[in-house]
């Protein structure tokens, strides 16, 4: 980050431009602004709103941008379009203190004019709003208000109206608005709206009603089942909740942003040929790495496999097809373990794992932390626990970077408030209307219930095919990763290697161990090393031949047949090259560096003779042709001479006088007729053309229309494709998971059987056992009772013996 890619992007811009640009068109047309122009113009609009100072960098690109310049088939610039990816949004709302957030918040407060800013409610500068405030304010030798000025003037070339531009500036106000709204929690933990006058601000500004943002905020509606229920939010909701629709307002602001200047730069004609420049944010390792560098280092660890495949594996291979004598050398420099760590599927890698725990019920960033390290801890090589923070080491190509989980989930989810969302696609102002038009309800209320079925059933259609199914930050990071992989696999590169000479930001001083360490883990060093031991000029037998005849045009025979190889072979030698330079593949002549551009220099010497002996024969002809045409101009100029002495004599002649007089009488009439029927045709023909013309452009615009429709129609079949190959491999394993679950549930209900039939065997016991007990008790009792008898017969009987005996003595 910070070594220059954003300015070197803008230099090769600027060379192309210069060297391909329709200057004789330009300056017939000096009214309006010309391609050229606009497509330097872009480079201002996109700093603005792309661009922000950080700690290595202080116009560091947020995003990454793929210029894509048309050429026609005379070499000239024939339209330019401009594709995003990885828009940094976090940056919206929140930036460390050494940072600041993105260029058009300072230009805006401090270089727009009084009336636009008293319009959208700007009423301070970047110390008083939330959002800018905690971060720096300034860049060191930076204006922003000339910055602004430029930006305005760049916003003009490229076609932007003043209303347009108010547009846009309206975003940047209500954002600045959105990130002042204070909000309070009430004993039940419940949020409630603190101050309203930055609310009712930011409602002015996007066109609704402060109660019914009010309430979709605070007391948002949702789905529970097929009922629509009030739920109260707390304190950190909310705040979350405005946070993430500051951050979305601003991505589709930037995205609307790109459509409009490439629909500016949009030629539809004479296009053959592109050169597209990549320009991309660099590698990352803050004092506290998080989800966003993450994304970024994953990007850079993909484009440098890419440069290692393209250097390293692809030209190797390239000598073993052509059958040249070459060994094979390992640079050590294969990334694919890292980037399996990060994007794999199976087992499951960081994003993979991300995107299950965000999708799993009481999940947190610590059970995702654990599952990581479950997962990887002592499996990969590149993969390590860090000993007190909660979070992973991943073991880049460039360096060891330790990223910290929290917030991880809420951030990969970034969900939104779609009560607020369905509220600003029903705006008063068309242009945030149409940043959310696919959240806008059928009937334009904040209430889905309020729509009829018809109506309701439209708009549920309309939003499926605008919005697609939900797509985490990793998934969308990854598909548009994957589409810019496959456009650059498309292509045939060439690298720019920009080295950053010192971490402090000064002119003139080289870190000898930072560009020796950047330069390792770039494999620059590696493609020096391959280009001198190997062969990096190559030029196919027939284009050799056709170039470099000229140099020996008398070796090879026109009578016979001899095939490209033979011709390059006959060649090579007539022009007594050391065999040690170059070598004969299968379809091409590979040249050791710097020997084909010794055969240009000498191609150009013989050229330079041949074209200096054509000219000189050129001139001599045009001299003797000059000469002919004097000696034909004095034979003709005397034959007019006497035409003319003969013309006089006849003037003089009465009967030619007379014949001169009546001669046009005779064609008056008819020679009006026929003027008169030239004209109707002129007319007829004139209002034809007029009408073919119309309908060409009229159907021109539907073909570029329609060529848009399929571009974004691919696009999404595309995200939708590998959304359906991610979510195929989580249900595949929640599948496995149930069947885990199913058999260990058949266990314990067999288990579950075998008990309750032994429960079942003790009650039976249990039941017998308590008979018996009743019946012994009974049987007891009546026993106590018979003993109780015979006690009562037994006393009676002694008091009758002891009475027999009383009367006895």
């Amino acid at each position: 980050s910070g070594a220059g890619k954003t300015e070197n992007t803008k230099k090769v811009i600027q060379y192309l431009t210069a060297i391909a640009g329709d200057h004789k068109a330009s300056a017939g047309s000096a009214s309006s602004s010309s391609l050229e122009q606009q497509v330097l113009s872009a480079n201002p609009i996109l700093e603005s709103f792309g661009n922000a100072q950080t700690i290595r960098n202080n116009n560091s690109s947020r995003f990454g941008k793929f210029i894509r310049i048309e050429f026609n088939f005379a070499g000239q610039i024939a339209g330019a379009s401009i594709e995003w990816y990885l828009f940094e949004k976090p940056r919206v709302t929140n930036q460390s203190k050494q940072e600041r957030n993105y260029h058009v918040f300072y230009q805006f407060m401090k270089g727009a004019d009084k009336a636009i800013k008293d319009k959208l409610l700007i009423d301070k500068g970047p110390e008083g709003y939330m959002f800018t405030k905690k971060c720096r304010q300034t860049i060191q030798g930076v204006d922003d208000r000339a910055e602004y000025e430029t930006l305005v003037r760049a916003m003009e070339t490229t076609g932007f109206r003043p209303e347009e531009q108010n547009d846009f500036f309206r975003i940047i106000a209500a954002i600045l608005h959105m990130g002042n709204m204070q909000f309070q929690a009430t004993r039940n933990d419940e949020a409630v709206l603190g101050e309203q006058v930055a609310a009712e601000k930011l409602c002015h500004v996007l066109g609704i009603q402060l109660s019914d943002f009010t309430r979709a905020l605070l007391r948002p509606r949702i789905k529970a089942g097929r009922d629509w229920v009030t739920q109260s939010r707390t304190l950190q909701q909310v705040v979350y909740s405005v946070e993430a629709l500051a951050r979305s307002m601003y991505e589709r602001m930037f995205g609307t942003l790109v459509s409009r200047i490439n629909a500016a730069m949009n030629r539809p004609d004479g296009k053959s040929t592109f050169i597209g420049v990549l320009d991309i944010a660099g590698f990352e390792i803050l004092e506290t790495n998080s989800f966003e560098q993450l994304c970024i280092n994953y990007t850079n660890e993909r484009l440098q496999q890419f440069f290692n495949r393209t250097m390293f594996v692809l030209e190797q291979e390239e000598y073993k097809r052509e059958g040249i004598e070459w060994n094979f050398i390992d640079f050590g420099m294969d990334l694919q373990p890292t980037i399996d760590l990060i994007d794999r599927t199976k087992p499951i890698g960081i994003m993979s794992c991300l995107d299950e725990e965000c999708v799993m019920p009481k999940a947190t960033d610590k059970t995702f932390t654990e599952k990581l390290h479950g997962l990887w801890a002592g499996r990969s090589d590149k993969y390590d626990v860090p000993r007190f923070e909660m979070g992973f080491i991943v073991k880049h190509y460039a360096s060891q970077v330790e990223y910290s989980t929290e917030g991880w989930l809420e951030k990969n989810k970034d969900p939104l408030n779609e009560n607020v969302t369905r509220l600003l696609g029903n705006s008063s102002e068309p242009f945030v209307a149409q940043l959310y038009a696919d959240y806008a309800d059928a009937e334009g209320g904040s209430d889905p219930s309020a729509s009829t079925a018809s109506n309701a059933g439209r708009a549920r259609v309309a939003t499926t095919l605008k919005r697609g199914a939900f797509r985490t930050v990793g998934q969308r990071h990854k598909d548009q990763l994957n589409l810019l992989m496959a456009q650059l696999n498309s292509t045939q590169p060439h690298f720019v290697r920009c080295i950053l000479p010192n971490s402090e930001k000064r002119a003139g001083k080289i870190d000898t161990p930072l560009v020796l360490d950047q330069l390792r883990c770039n494999g620059v060093l590696e493609g020096i090393r391959i280009t001198r031991q190997g062969y990096p000029n190559r030029v196919a037998f027939t284009e050799f031949r056709q170039r470099y005849e000229i140099l020996a045009p008398n070796v090879i025979p026109r009578q016979v047949f001899i095939d490209s190889k033979q011709a390059a072979s006959m060649l090579l030698d007539a022009l007594k090259i050391d065999k040690a330079k170059y070598r004969l593949g299968h379809t091409k002549v590979f040249f050791r560096a710097g020997m084909l551009a010794e055969l240009e220099e000498v191609r150009d010497i013989e050229l330079s003779k041949i074209i200096t002996q054509l000219q000189a024969v050129a001139r001599g002809a045009l001299s003797r042709s000059r000469f002919r045409r004097r000696i034909e101009q004095a034979r003709a100029i005397r034959v007019i001479q006497s035409n003319a002495r003969i013309y006089n004599q006849l003037c003089e002649w009465p009967w030619w006088k007379l014949y001169r007089t009546v001669k046009p009488l005779l064609h008056v009439t008819r020679v009006d007729e026929e003027m008169r029927k030239r004209e109707t045709q002129i007319s007829e023909l004139e209002a034809r053309v007029k009408g073919e013309e119309e309908e060409r452009r009229r159907l021109e615009k539907e073909h570029h229309e329609l060529e848009r429709a399929k571009s974004d129609i691919e696009a999404l079949l595309n995200s939708e494709r590998s959304a359906a190959v991610d979510q195929e491999e989580i249900l595949k394993r929640t599948q496995e998971r149930e069947v885990i679950l199913e058999e260990s549930l058949r266990e314990h209900a067999a288990r579950l059987e075998e008990l309750e039939e032994q429960c079942a065997d003790l009650t039976r016991t249990r039941a017998s056992l308590e008979k018996q007990l009743a019946a012994a008790t009974q049987k007891m009792e009546s026993e106590t009772v018979a003993m109780r008898n015979l006690a009562t017969q037994h006393a009676q009987r002694d008091e009758d013996f002891a009475s027999v005996q009383a009367e006895a003595a």
